[in-house]
């Protein structure tokens, strides 16, 4: 997950690419039938796994089920909330949510594994974050009530960000109809929901490509 050039004004941006965001990982079964076709449908640059509650030992053994699935088709595996199971599960990295979670995971991630930073509250929140080492920042996700700030403001905040900011964001799209909208950021994640579309993930992800595609900035 790499950042764009730093001579934003003589540089084409390139297409924003896209980053899947799980059901919690309580079914192995379950989530690869979801992500199999996904990941084959388009250019996916990294899966965040959420992970339900459960003991240590089986938590580690999904991970590791569905890390190949993932990083043989050349995307990251980054793990939610437990930075303490990647290099143990052979994840690529963690998403924490809030400052203090992640910088607390700093050390023990980097430099070698993606430290991501979300639950971002502000915009002094995206810089502390930034100056503090995180590859990453995610804007708009739901907090654990299901609450975001609104569709507005979260664009918003994308556009800032891409146009002051070397380090890359993350935009959380709830829905396909924000895909595009949201394709100045350099990763657009699609929720979990998207996934479940009916006409079934591969024709999902596809459109959502097919969106960033038209509507990324040149």
């Amino acid at each position: 997950m790499a950042s764009r050039p730093p001579d934003k004004t003589t540089a084409a941006r390139p297409t924003a690419r896209l980053y899947l965001v799980t059901p919690p990982l309580a079914d192995v079964a379950a989530t690869t039938a979801l992500l199999a076709p996904a990941l084959a449908a388009a250019d996916i640059a990294a899966v965040l796994l959420r992970l339900p509650a459960a003991d240590e030992r089986t938590l580690i053994n999904r991970i590791r089920e569905i890390a190949p699935l993932v990083q043989e088709r050349g995307a990251a595996l980054l793990v939610e909330g437990r930075p303490d199971l990647v290099a143990r599960a052979g994840a690529d990295g963690a998403h924490l949510a809030g400052i203090a979670a992640m910088q607390e995971a700093i050390a023990a991630l980097k430099p070698d594994r993606i430290v991501g930073a979300g639950g971002l509250e502000s915009r002094h929140d995206a810089m502390i974050a930034a100056e503090s080492g995180a590859d990453y920042v995610m804007f708009g996700e739901p907090d654990s009530a299901g609450k975001r700030p609104s569709f507005p403001a979260i664009r918003e905040r994308v556009e800032w960000w891409t146009e002051v900011f070397e380090i890359p964001c993350v935009a959380h799209a709830a829905s396909l109809a924000e895909v595009g909208e949201l394709a100045a950021a350099e990763f657009v994640a699609l929720d979990p929901a998207i996934l479940s579309d009916p006409r079934g993930p591969a024709q999902a992800v596809a459109e959502a490509s097919r969106r960033l595609a038209t509507e990324s900035p040149a």
